[in-house]
């Protein structure tokens, strides 16, 4: 981009033209996006006020609420990014004398208080003279440690020269949050407690009046909206390195979401895609959606039929949901899932008794083992002479057998069922034999994906697609944090401090599988 005039004076006739057309186009982009942005919160906020006369329960009603004040902090913060810079931005228009302008309540004076100092590193003026402390700005920021409040009191010291009369004084420190009320840790917590812990902000609300100070949900709400604005880059990096990787799981599980015109939920899907436990990078990306529809894959892998060379190309590790079938055409390789062709035999083992059940449970058991005595090892190649030895005759056998025992049982019994499951999708199932890069089964990212299912009962639904789709998009960081050993509540506390003041071309050192905590 052109900046300084003798650039532009550089310019021919043509170039100023061209150069002219683009900054109207980006002037045209940015404000068709503001105001379709402008238009979403409009919505919101109309069916804020509308849900009051909805037919829905107090809880409900509370985390419809809770949703709709952090969709609209969320938009505002998307909005304020999309505006001019303030050099560039015309002055506000003066408020009127009688304007009602929302004040900031005192903090409790009973709460403890920590005073944090920021004064100059240096008392010497630039003229030569010592400058003489006149007098200090103090701002208060809540801060919570489970159980209790407290204040902090940053306490800026305001220094002078009696000689030149220059002012100096330590700049505000950087918040994630500007002048906001809340410290990273109280953020943390609210944000931890949301969506680790499954703890709704109405029930929030309750925990915290007890401990001394009452937050309002709308409050806390808009900071939720805020931090998923932050978080957003490394939502973004992480999704960009996982889709660098060879081979990856992938599952989805119902979650309802809200339709306020209604005044009824409609089922939408969380959709988790993760690396396997033999890569390095140890990462879980959750993508929500409205629908189960395959596109929703598509999407997030890149590939799609109209860019059949473009997308993620690897192997995905996964169930027999059709909503998957669409991309092996594409590039996309299957690998299949010896626990869900297990459990088919599993269920019908528990409700029958079944012998043939039996004895291909003991086939997969087999295979198992082989899993289990290759756990030590790490090397790729390793693992694939080793399966290639033990599994492939194991394979071979339950395969033989598989076609024989089906010859024997009715077509559209529960067994022929059973059996048929595993025959259509040998190849896939076998894969792993093959490549020591492939598990033998889904069941990593279905043991990711099980937290957020049990916490649904907490939750009862997501308040909007927006919403949904920041909870995945902060689980996604929390969650990733978790499987990297690290105590979610400190690596978010720490990121969110550093955040503001880490350069963009950075954002990679505060991943969950790169992070280190800033006093290392």
């Amino acid at each position: 981009m052109l900046t300084t005039r003798e650039e532009l004076d550089r310019l021919n006739e043509s170039e100023i033209r061209e150069f002219a057309a683009s900054l109207l186009n980006e002037l045209r982009f940015k404000q068709a996006l503001i105001d379709k942005l402008t238009h979403e919160m409009a919505v919101i906020k109309r069916l804020k006020f509308a849900a009051k006369a909805e037919r829905f329960n107090t809880e409900q009603r509370s985390l419809l609420e809770d949703d709709t004040d952090a969709d609209l902090q969320e938009l505002a913060e998307q909005i304020e990014a999309l505006q001019p810079k303030d050099e560039e931005r015309e002055p506000p228009a003066k408020k009127p004398a009688d304007a009602r302008v929302a004040k900031r309540q005192a903090l409790p004076p009973e709460l403890p208080r920590r005073e944090i100092r920021h004064e100059p590193e240096s008392t010497a003026c630039g003229c030569g003279c010592a400058l003489k402390r006149i007098g200090e700005d103090v701002s208060e920021k809540l801060e919570y440690t489970p159980g209790e409040f407290s204040v902090e009191r940053h306490i800026r010291g305001k220094w002078v020269c009696g000689h030149c009369e220059t002012l100096t004084q330590a700049p505000v420190p950087a918040h994630v949050i500007d002048k906001g009320l809340p410290t990273t840790g109280l953020l943390a917590q609210v944000v931890v407690a949301k969506y680790l812990d499954h703890l709704p902000l109405y029930r929030q609300e309750s925990v915290f009046a007890r401990a001394g100070y009452a937050l309002s949900r709308s409050t806390m709400a808009e900071w939720v909206g805020t931090i998923g604005v932050r978080l957003k880059p490394l939502v973004d990096a992480m999704r960009a390195h996982l889709l660098s990787r060879p081979v990856l799981h992938a599952d989805e599980t119902p979650v309802s979401m809200l339709a306020p015109g209604e005044g009824k939920t409609h089922r939408a899907y969380l959709w988790s895609y993760c690396s396997t436990v033999y890569d390095p990078v140890a990462a879980v990306v959750f993508d929500f959606a409205d629908s189960r529809s395959g596109k929703n894959a598509g999407r997030f892998l890149g590939v799609a039929a109209e860019r059949p060379a473009e997308g993620w190309r690897g192997t995905l590790i996964c169930d027999d949901f059709g909503g998957y079938k669409h991309l092996f055409p594409l590039g996309v390789v299957e690998g299949g899932c010896l626990a869900h062709a297990r459990r088919k035999f599993f269920d019908l083992w528990a409700g029958h008794k079944s012998v043939i059940a039996e004895q291909a449970l003991k086939a997969f058991g087999a295979l198992y083992k082989v899993e289990e005595d290759l756990a030590g090892i790490t090397d790729t190649e390793a693992r694939r002479r080793w399966r290639q030895e033990y599994a492939r005759p194991l394979a071979e056998a339950f395969h033989r057998w598989l076609i024989s025992e089906r010859l024997k049982v009715p077509n559209g019994s529960a067994t022929a069922k059973a059996i048929d499951y595993s025959l259509k999708r040998w190849t896939a199932l076998t894969r792993y034999i093959d490549d020591g890069d492939l598990p033998a089964d889904n069941n990593r990212v279905e043991n990711l994906i099980r937290p957020i299912a049990l916490g649904r009962a907490n939750w009862l639904f997501a308040g909007s697609l927006r919403a949904g789709q920041r909870a995945a998009a902060i689980m996604s960081v929390l969650h990733t944090a978790r499987i990297n050993g690290h105590e979610p509540y400190a690596y978010l506390k720490d990121v969110l401090e550093r955040l503001p003041t880490l350069p963009a071309s950075r954002i990679d050192e505060l991943l969950p599988y790169n992070w280190q905590p800033a006093s290392e």
